[in-house]
Parts: structure tokens; sequence; C-alpha cells
């Protein structure tokens, strides 16, 4: 092994958040509508189970196309990967160039509200307590990364703390973050804008707009590079 390359750093263009938006072709529409009217929201659900794990073409075909059916909003190029699974897709708004990666598993609520905007990355295996959730646009969510949305009250003391009631908090990660790999965003918690949250961090508190965050409980590092400017241009204020 040549020693000058243990080192060396290769930067390559981004893929998925620079792709052009290419639109769905509108058979995959006319499947969706088809898939909803024959079946019913309940019984697509059960039929996702045949789909959810392969990995050919017709698999990733009709879990989009169930997707589409049975969630309240559904954007063109999404890919739903294999092993991906859910709870209350009904609540569900999915915007364009989403990527759902392998094993990844999003827990909605019946009452719930469950975002993702346009060109979210959502990594395989991660977790996402989605009763209360709102991804934003440009979001890179890392493999494994998790967030909790609520957490139980814990009182009284005299009776086990899982029967006491539970309190879900709305949880919001802003455009343009990245949350790293393994890292877990508690409840209440406001990511924003543009931050990164450094991998395997356990973030408890809002993160301000361009910081960089890391570490368990996760603390402030640093504000990114043009953090004044990109301010600026996007109207945010300090407060």
């Amino acid at each position: 092994m040549n020693p000058h390359l243990i080192n060396e750093k290769i930067i390559v263009k981004a893929v998925h958040g620079t792709a052009e938006l290419k639109k769905d072709f509108d058979f995959e529409f006319g499947l969706a509508g088809y898939l909803l009217s024959s079946y019913g929201k309940d019984r697509l659900i059960e039929l996702y189970s045949r789909f959810s794990n392969g990995p050919g073409e017709i698999d990733f075909l009709m879990r989009k196309a169930i997707w589409r059916a049975v969630a309240r909003s559904f954007g063109s190029s999404v890919k739903i990967g294999a092993g991906v699974g859910f709870k209350h897709l009904e609540t569900f708004d999915i915007g364009d160039s989403v990527n759902i990666g392998d094993h990844a598993y999003i827990q909605g609520r019946f009452d719930g509200k469950c975002s993702f905007g346009h060109h979210v990355w959502i990594g395989p295996q991660s977790f996402l307590d989605a009763r209360n959730l709102v991804i934003e646009d440009y979001v890179g969510w890392g493999p494994g990364a998790k967030v909790l949305g609520s957490e139980h009250i814990g009182t009284p003391a005299n009776i086990p703390i899982i029967t006491t009631d539970l309190e879900i908090k709305p949880v919001r990660i802003c455009k343009w973050a990245d949350v790293g790999t393994n890292a877990v965003i508690l409840p209440g918690v406001t990511v924003g804008t543009g931050s990164i949250v450094g991998a395997g961090s356990v973030v408890r508190e809002d993160v301000p707009p361009f910081a960089i965050v890391a570490g368990v409980p996760a603390r402030f590092i640093r504000w990114r590079e043009g953090r004044e400017k990109a301010m600026e241009e996007l109207g945010i204020n300090e407060s």
C-alpha cells in the first residue's frame, strides 16, 4: 500500500441532494388509485407485507404504490427501501425525492402528524417516532439515527414508570440539517436550520441554526463557517 494514500481525502459530488426531480409515470398514480379502490387502506397495509422485503423492481413499485394509496400525501421520485416498516401510514405527508433506507421504521399515531419535506434522506435501520414529527427539506438522517417523541411522566412514584401517562412532544428537524449516524433526538427538540448533529450524539435541547453539536449529552462545538451570511440570506434572527 502506498503510505501517501492512507489519509488521502476523496471528495465526490453529492447524489441524492442534487438529483433532478423526475416525475413518476402516470401509470404509477393509476396503480395506486386502483389498489385503493379495490382493497381499501386496511387491506392494502396487509398486502404490503408481501412486497416489503423484496429487492426486485416489482417489490419496489408495489411499496411505492401502497404508500401513495394510503399516505395523506405522497410525492414523486420517492424510494422505499426493503424492510421499511411503519405504523399509521395514513398520517404521513411525504414530499418529492425522499429516500427511506432499508429496514427503517417510522412509528406514527392515529391522531398524529408525520411530515417529510422534499429531498429528505433517511438512512438504513433508522427509527423515527413520528407521532408529532416534522422533517423539513434537504435533511440528511444518518443510518441508525433515532428520534423519540414521547416520554412517561414518571409520577406518581409508587407505580411502575411504564404505567404512568405518556407525554407526546413535537420534534422538528429544520431544513438543511444533518443528523449523524446513530444519533438520538429526544422529545420536544428542534434541530435548527443547517445545523449538524455529530454521530452518536444524544440531543436533549434545541440546536441553534448552523450550529455543530456533538456528545452525550450533545454540546455546542462551534458555528458552521458562513453562518452569518446564511442567516442573513434566509432571514433568520439570532433570537
